[in-house]
């Protein structure tokens, strides 16, 4: 079931795509990518790969709050506005925020985008 609003917490790392309504929740997590090399067996983050997961993960979803690092923020932003273009559009608003608890994460999206008086 895909519900009207999300609110995406990302870093470098990985993401977390919370899609809800005033009644529901669901949780969508997405982790980097790596990859081991043989030289010295080191591993390589590849972010374009991690970006275009989150934005797979959150592409049914009309309006969506980005939240994170100022850093991770800009950087995704980047890349949805080069690579995914209409995706781009459902993206209501950016704002850098610590990490939170998916409670906090939602409330704070729900007072975005319901009106006063719905659950939260």
């Amino acid at each position: 079931m895909t519900l009207p609003y999300a609110i995406v917490w990302i870093d470098h790392q990985d993401a977390q795509v919370l899609q809800f309504d005033d009644a529901h929740v669901q949780s969508q997590k997405v982790h980097t990518h790596t990859h081991h090399t043989r030289q010295g067996h080191s591993k390589v983050r590849t972010e374009h790969e991690f970006f275009g997961d989150v934005c797979t993960a959150m592409q049914a979803v009309p309006e969506i709050l980005v939240v994170g690092s100022k850093t991770a923020q800009a950087d995704f932003r980047h890349y949805i506005e080069k690579h995914r273009p209409a995706l781009a559009k459902q993206v209501v608003a950016y704002e850098s925020v610590d990490r939170q608890t998916e409670r906090e994460l939602v409330a704070l999206a729900r007072k975005r985008f319901l009106p006063k008086g719905a659950k939260g």
